[in-house]
């Protein structure tokens, strides 16, 4: 078994514009390296928004050196980026952004949601990229619900959708730059399972709702990190209540980070570079 390293709670939540209540479950700022290649993920919601007319979100922002994964539980939102690609996902869909060599994009509430109003429930993930791939091409993957495998859990423990990676001969749509697992799955309480991660792997269970123990000891509850050695090749999960997570798994990308705000590159040099092309317009515009 891979063994908990630690169990961590999520700080107080913080707007990102007006549209996202988010609470920062890790940054690379707060584990470091360890959770390589996964820099960061924001929790925003469950939070109840009122109908309005007013375009709630996130207008205009750059982003280079990594990807975005945008999973959506409620609610429903429409993104727009420089290169040309957009569209609008809801309950059970993903977005996955290379950010790469500089992207432009903006993502708001859609505007039915707006006029409706309802609940937003939705999860943030940074994905590092290595160094050979940080200046590649931007790029954008729409990942409907429906074209996510969903598979049945042993002994109708729960559900697992293969977003990234791969569950068995159940490979996830998302392309991705180094190999890696992001699966999202509910538990039902009082049932249990165990997951296959391989040696050497970041492993991290990011319990969004319900409450967990992990191999026969740690608990986790809402909005709760479970961070675990790379040593080891399996993990036990239980549920205590009806329980939804995300299994984040990957090969480190040893190499070194260096952040600014929405770049993260592998240099203090970089990184000025990145402002200044930034400045200059070099990541293109969202057409109007």
């Amino acid at each position: 078994m891979k063994k908990v390293l630690g169990v961590y709670g999520a700080p107080r939540p913080h707007w990102v514009g007006d549209g996202f209540p988010a609470r920062s479950l890790f940054s690379y700022q707060t584990h470091g390296s360890h959770l390589s290649p996964f820099l960061l993920l924001d929790y925003a919601g469950p939070y109840r928004f009122e109908p309005t007319e007013h375009r709630r979100g996130v207008g205009q922002h750059p982003h280079r050196g990594f990807e975005t994964v945008t999973i959506v539980y409620e609610g429903e939102l429409e993104h727009r980026d420089s290169s040309g690609a957009g569209g609008r996902i809801g309950p059970g869909d993903v977005q996955w952004m290379t950010a790469a060599s500089g992207i432009l994009h903006e993502e708001y509430h859609s505007p039915d949601f707006a006029r409706t109003g309802g609940t937003l429930d939705m999860v943030q993930l940074w994905v590092n990229l290595p160094a050979g791939a940080k200046m590649s091409a931007p790029g954008y993957q729409t990942l409907l619900d429906r074209d996510i495998p969903s598979i049945a859990l042993p002994e109708d423990a729960g559900r697992l959708r293969v977003i990234a990676g791969h569950h068995g001969d159940h490979h996830g749509p998302a392309r991705t730059f180094t190999p890696m697992d992001v699966w999202d799955v509910r538990l039902q309480q009082g049932h249990g399972t165990t997951f296959e991660v391989a040696e050497g792997r970041t492993l991290a269970l990011v319990v969004l709702k319900g409450a967990l123990r992990v191999n026969g000891k740690q608990a986790a509850h809402d909005a709760q990190l479970v961070v675990l050695d790379r040593d080891g090749a399996d993990v036990f999960v239980e549920a205590e209540a009806d329980t939804t997570f995300l299994l984040l798994s990957g090969e480190p990308i040893e190499e070194p980070i260096v952040g600014y705000g929405p770049f993260v590159m592998n240099t203090q040099d970089e990184i000025v570079q990145a402002i200044d092309d930034f400045n200059r317009g070099r990541f293109g515009r969202i057409a109007q």
